[in-house]
């Protein structure tokens, strides 16, 4: 990957899938650009929410917090599988990380174990919050699960990038747990089959 892709692009390729788009406020311009830059983009982070309720869902991930100002994402994919367009540019999901994840993730390859913070993950990684408590309980709808994955693919596809681009908060940040309920793994051989 590397340009982002316009907020337009975006909207296209998620809409080229079958989605339902929501447009939140204002999505198309509302970002932590200011912070530094975005892009050259690599790859996509999913995630999952820690909370339950479609519409504060949605304002938490545009708002965020007073600690963590939003945009926290760009897109939240929600429990009926509608995907909400909170933001465009950059945003404050991904956090830093070390170079050799990200190089890995360039390079496509198996994510190495990661030893240092020193990679701006905001500046380089789309991100898919997931509405879901996080906590192994609450279940994830096959419906939702094909959303995540349909979602992925469209970014992927657009980029002409394999499935080895979409990585899990929790592959790139130690102490993170996100997505909990399903497999990394699992939801790659997903994305891939659908980009076959």
């Amino acid at each position: 990957m590397s340009t982002p892709m316009s907020a337009s692009a975006f909207l296209e390729a998620l809409r080229n899938e079958g989605f339902t788009v929501v447009q939140v406020d204002d999505c198309r311009t509302h970002n932590r650009n200011h912070k530094g830059p975005w892009g050259p983009v690599n790859g996509v982070m999913i995630h999952h929410t820690v909370t339950s309720g479609t519409a504060a869902t949605v304002r938490i991930c545009r708002d965020g917090y007073p600690e963590l100002p939003g945009p926290l994402c760009h897109r939240v994919i929600a429990k009926d599988c509608r995907i909400h367009r909170v933001g465009y540019g950059r945003t404050n999901h991904a956090g830093l990380r070390d170079d050799d994840v990200l190089c890995a993730v360039v390079a496509e390859k198996r994510l190495p174990p990661g030893n240092k913070a020193d990679t701006d993950g905001n500046r380089h990684l789309y991100g898919f919050e997931c509405e879901n408590l996080g906590d192994g309980k609450d279940p994830w709808p096959d419906a939702q699960l094909e959303a995540i994955e349909k979602a992925a693919a469209a970014v992927c596809r657009h980029h002409g990038r394999t499935s080895r681009s979409v990585i899990g908060h929790k592959e790139w940040q130690p102490g993170k747990a996100d997505p909990r309920g399903f497999t990394m793994e699992s939801m790659r051989t997903r994305i891939h089959d659908r980009l076959k």
